[in-house]
């Protein structure tokens, strides 16, 4: 597949998918719909590694990349889902967008990662005020003795996915085990199957279609494409591109699943709300570009080594 046609594939899947997300919930409970979505995705991912004549790795290493791939797969998807009951597609994709600057953080704490420096921090300091704007009226309510609302309960659902996500990628990093994009990802959505039945037994969220018709296209849209196509597409252009360039779509996605929220989903978002969603974005831009300062320190000695 051509580079552009593969990044632009993954600029729209992202953009798409909190709206898809927030779709599929009428179609089915949160958990059922997200659940139905992994067991498609998980198929069609078999007979992909079928028609490819690429084996499934069962050897221990695999399966703990499988593993780490959990959190991410089951814990970051089943709470976006269940955060987008609450909240508008746009604002799920914002908050999402934290991704980098999670993952940032938490590679502080392991031996052996780049430090972070002051565009990064920056970045971090803008994000933590951006996210501060958003839950504006949800803190509130809480210090006047109230509850969080709605807004606050589905933030605190994005919040707890995009930390597993960030943790989840950097566990898959870390264990190493090379496999291919779609082994790495028909394992990690077979393991979570048995995890998302058990959530549906244990909250009574059956998997029952409610005769949506839109909701149940949404579901089978982010089996092929959010599971499946996007994901191949996201590990080509990774292969290709330099990480900036990828990093870009963190950017691009928070604006667009805005504007298509408002458009097809009729999803306003009030002043404070909005500035806090800029301030987000605009993080995430300092952080990347901390990002490019430590690339080019780095290529900078490793020339000057080379000189030597």
């Amino acid at each position: 597949m051509p580079t552009l046609a593969a990044y632009l594939i993954v600029v729209a899947v992202w953009a798409t998918t909190p709206l898809g997300i927030k779709w599929s919930g009428d179609a089915m409970a949160p958990l059922a719909a997200a659940g139905v979505r992994m067991g498609i995705a998980a198929l069609l991912g078999l007979v992909w590694l079928w028609w490819k004549r690429q084996p499934l790795p069962l050897t221990p290493r695999a399966r703990a990349s499988y593993l780490a791939a959990l959190p991410g797969i089951f814990g970051a998807m089943g709470c976006s889902y269940m955060g987008a009951t609450y909240l508008p597609s746009g604002l799920v994709s914002v908050i999402f967008g934290l991704a980098p600057l999670l993952s940032g953080l938490m590679m502080q704490c392991l031996p052996g990662s780049v430090r972070l420096n002051a565009w990064h921090w920056g970045g971090c300091v803008l994000g933590l005020l951006g996210l501060m704007l958003v839950f504006d009226e949800s803190l509130a309510q809480l210090l006047a003795g109230g509850d969080m609302g709605d807004r606050g309960i589905g933030l605190l659902w994005m919040l707890t996915a995009v930390t597993l996500f960030a943790g989840s990628g950097i566990a898959v990093q870390r264990v190493g085990a090379g496999l291919q994009p779609m082994q790495q990802t028909v394992g990690g959505l077979l393991i979570s199957l048995p995890c998302y039945a058990l959530a549906m037994a244990v909250t009574g969220q059956a998997p029952v279609w409610s005769g949506d018709v839109r909701g149940l296209s949404a579901i089978l849209y982010l089996a092929v494409f959010g599971s499946l196509l996007g994901f191949y597409c996201y590990f080509q252009i990774l292969s290709r591109l330099p990480a900036a360039t990828v990093a870009l779509v963190t950017l691009i996605t928070p604006v667009l699943a805005l504007l298509l929220g408002n458009l097809f989903n009729g999803e306003s978002l009030g002043v404070m709300v909005l500035a806090g969603a800029l301030l987000i974005v605009l993080a995430l831009s300092l952080f990347l570009l901390g990002d490019h300062k430590v690339r080019r320190a780095v290529k900078r000695l490793e020339a000057s080594r080379v000189a030597a």
